[in-house]
This record gives C-alpha cells, structure tokens and sequence, in this order.
C-alpha cells in the first residue's frame, strides 16, 4: 500500500504527522502503565496526577511531548521537575510507528509489530527500574502472534482471496512454531545451567545466568516474528547487552544489569530488518561460486 508507485506525496504529508500524533498518544498511556504496573496501582481508575504532590494534572497539562515542553519539565502544583523520560517515551513511541510502517508497509503485520513494540518499551522500562518483567504483558506479545499464525496456516489460494491488509507474502506457520522454540529453548537451557553452576560453587540460590521473563520474552516474539527475525534479534540483543554490561562494569564496576531492554531493542531491530539480514548471511554461507 504505502509503497505503492500510485500514492503520491499528498498522502505521505498527511499520513504520517497522524500517525506520529496517535504514537505519541498511546505513548502517553506507556507512561502510565511503566510508573503504575510495578507499583500495583490501577491503570484507570485514578486520573493522571503528580507523583510527588499528588495534584491532578490538567487536561492542558496532558498533551504528549507539548506540555512537558511547556511546563519546562516541572510540575504547575508544586513546581517538581517532571522526569524527561515521560517526552522520551512518547516521541519513541511515535517515531517507532512511523518508522515501521515506512519499513514494512500498512498491513496487519506491521500494525501488530506497532502494538508489539509499545509493549515492548513498556518492558523494557520496567525491566530497568525493576529487574522484573510482567508475565501478562508477555503474554499479550504471544497473543499479537495468534492471528498471523491462523492466518499463514491457510491454504494459498484462500489466503490470495483475503483483503490485501492481511494477507501475509511469504510467511508459514511452521516459521512461527519454530521461532517460539529456536531462542527461548537454548536461553532456557543457559538459564538452568548457569543457575545450577552457581549454586553448586557459591553455595546458595543465585540468579540465573538469563532469567525466565527472558526466556518467555522470546518464546512470545518468537511466535510473533518467525523464526528468522527471532534469532537476529537474539543476536542484537545480546551485542547491545554485551556492549552496555561492559561499560557498566568499567564505570561502575557492577555486572548485574536487566536483559530485557537490549531484548526489547534488539526485537524491534530484528523484527524490521532480521530476516533480510538472515536471509543475506544464510546467502553467504551457501553460495557456490562454481555452481
């Protein structure tokens, strides 16, 4: 649809900036969820207030990215600084929908991959503050998968009937059942090795080496992306954790550090750019230069 050569600039001009606004909005409700879930606070019943003073914010107040600007980062009620991570949050949010649906195109696929990845940075998040991952919000991921595996189980021809929003080029459900495996079987095994070992030396219960929210993380993006985009996800997901505990560790000397923001970061990479990518390596390794 949007790469099609008969859309013209017109369309673009407008379809974006709503896109980006409607990011930004549901951004805003990601703030709400990332402060309250670990705080075991309602997501709806109490209005959106001042964490420090408790005032309620104004609707004025409440527009993303704007009002934070507005109000300079601090509080009308009791003059608070209000952290920047709220704007961080919605502008994110914003420019991943934009950037996904430039990547991929207007489809079901990318406006799950949309919803996906709003979990995502609320996991990601919470993970940060908290060390902990919310096992429903994994599992609303594992569910985006559902429809895309109902949908790639069709016969070809019904699938070439449906509305061209669903219809999935190039997908399989095998690709779906392998990528709930591929990673979160070997991240489990890691999990269980590393875990035992440090039992067995330090003499008492330790973290695992990868927990288990890690591990379901993967099992539900692995249902969701496919095989292939799962395990490049993987791969940028442990670089960027790789490359961040080490400059952890050189600042601050600690080690331990949440794995489920380089997962979240890593996931939004490979589920974009993972398979293209794989299907190059795979391209490499298999070329016969006297074939």
């Amino acid at each position: 649809m949007l790469h099609s050569e008969f859309m013209d600039m017109q369309f673009y001009i407008m379809f974006y900036p709503i896109v980006f606004f409607y990011g930004i909005c549901i951004g805003s409700f990601l703030n709400v969820v990332i402060y309250r879930l670990p705080r075991n606070e309602s997501l709806i019943k109490r209005s959106s207030h001042c964490t420090t003073c408790g005032a309620k914010i104004r609707v004025i107040d409440i527009i993303p990215i704007l009002s934070w600007l507005m109000l300079r980062g601090k509080c009308r009620s009791c003059g608070e600084k209000i952290s920047p991570r709220y704007p961080v949050v919605e502008a994110l949010n914003g420019i991943i929908y934009v950037v996904t649906f430039t990547v991929l195109d207007f489809d079901l696929r990318s406006l799950l991959y949309c919803f996906c990845f709003s979990i995502l940075i609320c996991i990601g998040f919470i993970d940060w503050d908290t060390m902990e991952m919310d096992p429903v919000m994994i599992g609303m991921i594992a569910a985006l998968g559902i429809p895309l595996c109902v949908i790639s189980a069709l016969p070809a021809e019904t699938q070439a009937s449906l509305p061209e929003f669903v219809q999935l080029e190039g997908d399989s459900l095998l690709s779906h059942l392998i990528g709930l495996f591929c990673v979160s079987v070997p991240f489990f095994l890691i999990g269980e090795i590393t875990g035992l070992i440090a039992r067995k030396i330090y003499k008492k219960d330790l973290r695992r080496g990868i927990e288990l929210g890690d591990t379901l993380l993967m099992a539900a993006a692995g249902l969701l992306l496919g095989w292939k985009a799962v395990l490049a996800s993987a791969f940028f997901g442990i670089l960027i954790a790789a490359g961040w505990g080490l400059i952890g560790k050189l600042i601050s000397g600690e080690s331990k550090f949440a794995f489920g923001p380089a997962l979240s970061i890593g996931l939004f990479f490979g589920a974009l750019w993972g398979e293209p990518l794989l299907n190059w390596y795979i391209g490499i390794l298999t070329y016969n230069p006297y074939a």
